[in-house]
């Protein structure tokens, strides 16, 4: 056989594997067996990232979960990069599986050599799996299944369906988030969206630990989703929290900040509702005080007894620029000793992830590690952190005030 009536060969295994309708009733094991073949790759093996991002979870056995901060596969996830790995009789080429900008695990290709058509082929199924996998996620259960570590209380199931991909993104702006405890947060959530000028975002703390508090937030996400997509602006998304929360639960309320930023300029305009301020980071220091304003009532019941209405604060972002939004949760975990993580060791944990260089969310991935494991994984309440980071193309200069 030629290298042309190969190559025609495999056009044609991929398209048949392509073209085949039957893909959807497929559990993803023998869809990434089947893409495998029809790339004409040696059998390949799938590892999920598994929800706190600590190991990597196999999709299928005999494999071990591998540790992602100390394993060949977990090289590749953190720095979002392929990297070969040499073995004593093969060579392992290893991929992360990333749909848009969600990581979601890693690809292992074991192969004799690696060429210029081997490598082609791996990263077209890596492409061609991430989506798959997202798709497989939002209704089969044994995806999710093979990324849980633990069993999950019943709030953190309620609000963990309603919540977006942990990260999205484009090369000119990524946001990221990260919740703790994993599977029993109670009143915690975020949310983040990109429109084409604008990245919309918010974090949100609900008063209490329960299904209650679970409750309030999701009704305060709907309700500024609800609002943010008949277009409308900042203010107006807060006071369709307030009337939620005020007609449906009307003794519950929660912190908030809410956030857009213009992809274009960098002009960053939010509102604080209770909450604890964001954090700047420029380079490799922390902007003291950018973002410290007088804080608006909570959203709910306390907003609709006055009258004053919502301030929105703007502030320009540079290049580079990472902010981050949290909840109390964090400042608030207890160390080894007693004594509480607090803002400043927060500050200078966010400082060290910064200056790092890798990715935001694996920036993100290591900061709340270091809260945890400076608790000894005892928080007191939910810890929440979205860091979102601006990287207009090198011809844009700083945004005006």
């Amino acid at each position: 056989m030629t290298a042309g009536e190969g190559r025609e060969d495999l056009d044609a295994k991929l398209a048949a594997f392509l073209a085949g309708g039957h893909i959807a009733e497929l559990d993803l094991s023998t869809v990434v067996t089947l893409a495998a073949e029809a790339l004409d790759l040696a059998p390949v093996q799938v590892y999920l990232a598994d929800l706190q991002q600590r190991q990597l979870i196999p999709l299928t056995a005999p494999a071990d979960p591998l540790p992602v901060d100390d394993s060949a596969g977990g090289w590749a996830y953190r720095k979002q990069s392929l990297h070969v790995e040499e073995g004593a009789r093969d060579i392992t080429v290893w991929l992360p599986l990333i749909d848009g900008a969600e990581r979601l695990g890693v690809l292992a290709v074991p192969t004799p050599a690696v060429d210029p058509s081997f490598l082609l082929r791996s990263r077209a199924l890596a492409s061609l799996l991430a989506p798959l996998i997202t798709s497989k996620r939002a209704f089969k259960d044994s995806v999710v299944q093979r990324t849980r570590t633990e069993t999950m209380g019943l709030p953190a199931e309620m609000l963990r369906a309603l919540l977006p991909p942990r990260t999205i993104g484009t090369p000119r702006i990524v946001s990221t988030a990260v919740m703790e405890p994993a599977y029993e947060i109670g009143g915690d959530a975020y949310d983040h969206a990109l429109t084409t000028t604008t990245l919309h975002a918010a974090v949100v703390d609900a008063m209490g630990h329960d299904l209650s508090s679970g409750l309030t937030a999701a009704v305060a996400l709907a309700a500024c989703r609800n609002a943010r997509r008949t277009g409308s602006d900042l203010s107006e998304l807060t006071s369709a929290v307030d009337e939620a929360l005020g007609a449906w639960l009307p003794d519950q309320f929660c912190t908030a900040v809410l956030i857009q930023l213009d992809l274009a300029t960098g002009a960053l305009r939010w509102i604080n509702c209770g909450h604890p301020p964001p954090l700047l980071v420029r380079g490799p220091r922390l902007v003291s005080e950018a973002m410290e304003r007088e804080p608006d009532v909570p959203m709910g019941l306390p907003a609709l007894l006055t009258e004053a209405p919502r301030q929105v604060h703007q502030i320009a972002l540079e290049p580079g620029d990472r902010v981050l939004l949290h909840t109390d949760g964090i400042t608030e975990a207890r160390l080894a000793d007693g004594e509480e993580f607090g803002a400043d060791r927060f500050a200078q944990a966010v400082i060290h992830a910064a200056s790092t260089g890798e990715p935001a969310p694996e920036t993100l991935r290591r900061l709340i590690h270091s809260v945890l494991d400076a608790s000894e994984n005892k928080l007191r309440d939910d810890a929440t952190i979205l860091l979102l980071e601006w990287n207009p193309p090198s011809t844009s200069g700083p945004a005006a005030e």
